[in-house]
Parts: C-alpha cells; sequence; structure tokens
C-alpha cells in the first residue's frame, strides 16, 4: 500500500563531534518520499525519500552557510540527498533493519538504519497515519564530506562519524481509480 511521509510531522536530525570534546546537532526541514509499507510482511517495503540540503539548520547562521557550501555539501551543485531502500528485514514485530542506498553529492553508498515501528493511528481527518523511528551512524568522508581543521592540542574541528535520528510519520494514500473499479 502506498504511503506519503508526512513533512509536519517528520524528522531528520544529525550529531558530530565539534573540537573533539562537544556534540553540535542539526536538522533537515525540507523531507518527502513515498513509503510501500507491506503491513503484512514489513520485509517487503520500499522506501523513496529526497531531502533539501538547503532546508540545513544548526542554530548558528555562519556555521549553516559553511555546511551549505562546497565544502561540505555544496548545495549550489546538489540540492538533494536521497535514500533509496534495497533491503528490509524484520528483528521482531516493532524492530527491524532497512537497508538502501544514500546519496549525497552524488556519491551513492549502502546504509543500514535501524528501525522502530511506532504502530498506527486513525486521524480526526479519516486518514491513517504510521510512525517509525529510524537511525544510524555513517562516515562523512565516506561521501566526499572532507573539510577539517587540524587542531593545535590535537586531534580536528569536526568529528568523521555523523548519528542520523529519524522520525517519520507516514500517512495512508487512498486506493487508485484502477485499485477502486477493480474492487
Amino acid at each position: 500500500m502506498s504511503w506519503t511521509i508526512d513533512p509536519s510531522h517528520t524528522r531528520a536530525e544529525f550529531a558530530v563531534k565539534h573540537l573533539m570534546i562537544s556534540t553540535v546537532r542539526g536538522q533537515f526541514t525540507d523531507i518527502n518520499g513515498t513509503v510501500d509499507f507491506n503491513e503484512n510482511d514489513p520485509t517487503k517495503s520500499k522506501v523513496d525519500v529526497q531531502i533539501g540540503v538547503a532546508s540545513l539548520l544548526t542554530r548558528d547562521e555562519k556555521r549553516d552557510a559553511h555546511l551549505k557550501s562546497p565544502d561540505f555539501f555544496e548545495v549550489e551543485k546538489y540540492p538533494t540527498m536521497i535514500f533509496k531502500s534495497k533491503r528490509a528485514t524484520k528483528i521482531d514485530p516493532l524492530h527491524g533493519k532497512l537497508v538502501g542506498d544514500l546519496t549525497i553529492r552524488d556519491v551513492t553508498k549502502e546504509v543500514t538504519l535501524d528501525v522502530d515501528y511506532a504502530g498506527q493511528a486513525k486521524t480526526p481527518w479519516g486518514t491513517t497515519s504510521a510512525g517509525f523511528t529510524a537511525s544510524t551512524t555513517i562516515n562523512r568522508k565516506d561521501w566526499g564530506l572532507n573539510w577539517n581543521v587540524a587542531l593545535e592540542t590535537g586531534g580536528v574541528l569536526v568529528g568523521d562519524d555523523v548519528k542520523i535520528n529519524l522520525e517519520v510519520e507516514i500517512v495512508k494514500q487512498a486506493e487508485t481509480e484502477k485499485q477502486a473499479v477493480a474492487a
């Protein structure tokens, strides 16, 4: 069954070490996509997500501008990150793994998301929503995000490992006319 991501109830957040002593957190607010969520067999589900990189926010305008520059995401040339699932595995009724290709700056690498299913709810507007959380850690350098500065005390300004956390709400779409006619 086809579902769409509800961008107003979905968050894509990241965390990375700064100066090797603190953590900088940020998010992307432009998130869209579709989920072919198979409720009977989640291993047959498919996910296709697009994230507008220009929507990056870290609560610091100068840092946001630097992250959008050619040193990192190069938003002018690569405006969108894409995740397309390849396979899903079920651990138990509420937990699984989603493996897919993550494309950043035209570099595509496979990532594995740990996924928790929060269930479904009927909304006051007559639609059905489902909720998921997902997380993974990636090495930013695998996608060509290499910029850094060595510190005189040792270490670097920006950590390589980026923790990604997702809170996703999807909305079930009405049957297509073809499906409705066939019924």
